[in-house]
């Protein structure tokens, strides 16, 4: 079966991410013309707080949990730690990465891994949902 890859905190489960979710499956089938597995890899608390300066509001687990339960995703996974964030590219071998539309972690070297671990995977960006009302910055605010 295809396998097609989304990476996120996904800190308070939102409309746009629900979106995110809905606009990956729907680019990827339409691109590969068949049903594909739609994997989303949850940041861990540690790599959150490295790239955010910042822990998530929920914790690592209740957030897998919420993506696991959204009914929009095949599979879900706790990303890797560490040095070693690109491990889940080995272990999956997506035959397509979707990003958000705000994603910039990790995605500079995202080819150059995928050609180390001698994978070919289709990389697409997500449009934004109403980013003015669901961005988690802005969201979080609102709880504060």
């Amino acid at each position: 079966m295809i396998k097609v890859l989304v990476f996120g905190t996904f800190d308070i489960l939102h409309e746009g991410h629900l979106n995110f979710f809905k606009q990956a499956r729907e680019a990827s089938e339409s691109f590969f013309g068949e049903k594909v597995n739609l994997i989303a890899v949850v940041g861990r608390d540690s790599t959150v707080q490295r790239v955010k300066k910042k822990l998530p509001k929920q914790d690592q687990y209740e957030r897998l949990l919420a993506v696991k339960k959204c009914g929009l995703i095949d599979e879900a996974r706790m990303g890797n730690e560490g040095v070693s964030v690109y491990k889940v590219l080995e272990q999956v071998k997506p035959d397509m990465i979707c990003l958000g539309y705000d994603q910039f972690a990790f995605t500079d070297k995202l080819e150059e891994k995928l050609n180390e671990f001698g994978l070919k995977a289709e990389i697409r960006r997500m449009k934004a949902y109403k980013p003015e009302i669901y961005h988690s910055s802005i969201l979080s605010m609102l709880d504060d």
